[in-house]
């Protein structure tokens, strides 16, 4: 056994939740951010999944015997509490409350540790987490419980040359290592950016370093982008293939970007219980996931499942301690983070709105939820840019770039013509049933209506040499249109009041031309939307009665 042991009681080791942190990443995480407190350039993590175990190390400080006894195994130490905000080289303290480390010493069955300063030798020790619990039940005090003598043989895996910092070597993953080397590497990638605060520091996952180049496969399927107060993030550049990108200013020292993708599964981490969120940054730390949780008007608007980012306030970390025990989010009621919040929730708010436009711009399904198109509307130009989608040259032809330009110059009439011919069609298609429903006779006018129209019908499918049925149904009523069913039904008094025939007057021009495809002015477009809310209200006068 070593001299060494926990500077703490052990009852109190274990009520201060030696499980406190469960998920791999987070383990990983607070490793990395210990490293960066010791004013490391270079975090190497060497993972072994089918023995399952890793190991994290760093060319930081290091540890004295003095400091691995009374500080790293001191649970509860805060450098800050000494005074300190910012390590040597200045970077800012991660660490605060000193409890942070119960991730390290709870994720694995065994936790072994070496350390070393530049100008002393290896201490460390053995963490054994079976002899902990068996000394906790035992009641042991913490001098009796000692740390296991730690072995340098087992960390020979360790290839870099090492002159001084810290290795910790993790023994049985406690639930094994799940997620692929891959995904790690991007959910490393994603959640610490520390190189947006100083580039010299490194992470290194199995001989290879983490870079924003393991995120390319997001970056492939972002489609918009916003720059938020003008962030300099080498993922950006990443973003050679967005289609639109806006850049928004805010008053709040934040900085950062809020991007979507084409399609919300592009967000999913593969094998990971992970997806790219839009999350606050402290000091390059994950410290808030997924922050539109905490806004209810946007947390399950559609628009949502498409959205990731990053949004880094350093103004969070001050000498008021504003994250929760587990470091892993923020406190609920902070003044200052309801301050984040607002910004968030306004500057969400644009993006939606524009998010919205340049997606129907692209002839994709803009949000639902959004008030600047009514639902029938949405649905309206969904059927269209299906349709439009079955108009294309075929592949390798010049002509692409000229069709998508003819579809998009359409697009707009034909969403209003597809909108007006469900107009015509089911308000004719009603008068006729009301008319059959309430034994309207027709009327000597309406009979030589039907007469002409039969002939010319006739006619024209002798000229096409068509012998089939083209209508339905071959009666009467079928034959006539709206000013000839309107004359049946609510003819009155032309000059003295609204009725459905003096609206069809106005109406059948422009319906003739609709119904042959002709491109309307928008003057003939406002005059017919303006008819038909008169024969829609006048129709449902008459369907309502008795």
């Amino acid at each position: 056994m070593s001299e060494f042991h926990f500077n703490i009681s052990l009852s109190v080791l274990n009520h201060l939740g030696r499980n406190l942190y469960r998920s791999f990443i987070t383990v990983i995480g607070e490793a990395i951010s210990n490293s960066w407190d010791a004013d490391a350039n270079n975090v190497w993590i060497h993972l072994d999944k089918e023995s399952n175990h890793f190991i994290i190390q760093d060319d930081g400080i290091g540890m004295t015997r003095e400091d691995f006894q009374n500080k790293f195994l001191k649970i509860g130490y805060s450098k800050r509490k000494e005074g300190e905000v910012a390590s040597q080289r200045g970077r800012p303290y991660i660490g605060r409350k000193g409890i942070g480390k119960l991730a390290l010493l709870s994720c694995a069955k065994k936790i072994h540790i070496r350390t070393k300063t530049k100008d002393t030798a290896y201490v460390g020790g053995i963490i054994d987490n079976d002899q902990l619990d068996k000394d906790i039940k035992d009641d042991l005090t913490v001098d009796k419980s000692k740390l296991e003598l730690s072995d340098p043989d087992i960390f020979a895996k360790c290839k870099i040359s090492h002159t001084q910092g810290t290795m910790i070597y993790f023994e049985d993953i406690n639930g094994g290592i799940k997620n692929k080397l891959e995904y790690i590497r991007v959910l490393i990638a994603l959640y610490f950016r520390f190189s947006l605060v100083d580039e010299s520091f490194n992470i290194t996952l199995n001989n290879k370093s983490v870079t924003v180049d393991d995120l390319n496969d997001l970056a492939k399927n972002t489609q918009f982008l916003w720059n938020i107060n003008n962030i300099k993030d080498p993922y950006i550049k990443r973003l050679e293939c967005i289609k639109k990108q806006g850049n928004i200013q805010s008053s709040l020292k934040i900085h950062g970007f809020i991007a979507s993708v084409g399609k919300p599964s592009a967000l999913n981490i593969r094998t990971a219980d992970e997806r790219a969120d839009i999350d606050i940054f402290v000091n390059g730390r994950l410290r808030e996931k997924n922050v539109l949780r905490h806004l209810p008007d946007f947390a399950t608007r559609h628009v949502a499942s498409y959205l990731y980012g990053q949004i880094h306030f350093n103004e969070l970390e001050d000498e008021e301690d504003r994250f929760t025990t587990a470091r892993d989010a923020i406190k609920d009621g902070d003044m200052e983070y309801k301050k984040l919040l607002d910004e968030v929730k306004r500057i969400v708010k644009k993006i939606s709105n524009q998010w919205d436009k340049w997606r129907l711009e692209l002839r994709q399904d803009g949000d639902p939820d959004n008030k600047r198109k009514t639902r029938k509307e949405r649905a309206i130009t969904s059927v269209v840019n299906e349709v439009s989608k079955e108009y294309k040259p075929p592949k390798g032809s010049n002509n692409k770039q000229k069709v998508d330009s003819w579809i998009k110059k359409l697009h707009p009439d034909a969403e209003f013509n597809f909108s007006s011919y469900i107009d015509c069609f089911l308000s004719e298609n009603l008068i006729r049933l009301y008319i059959k429903e309430e034994n309207i006779i027709l009327t000597p006018e309406s009979d030589e209506e039907i007469k002409n129209f039969k002939k010319k019908e006739k006619g024209s499918k002798n000229a096409g040499n068509i012998s089939i049925d083209v209508r339905e149904k071959d009666d009467d009523l079928s034959y006539l249109s709206m000013d000839g069913l309107a004359n049946l039904l609510d003819k009155k008094e032309l000059t003295q009041y609204a009725s459905l025939a003096r609206d069809a007057r106005e109406y059948k021009p422009i319906r003739d031309a609709l119904a042959h495809t002709a491109r309307l002015t928008q003057s003939a477009k406002d005059r017919l939307t303006m008819v038909y809310k008169n024969i829609k209200a006048r129709l449902n006068e008459l369907l309502a009665s008795e």
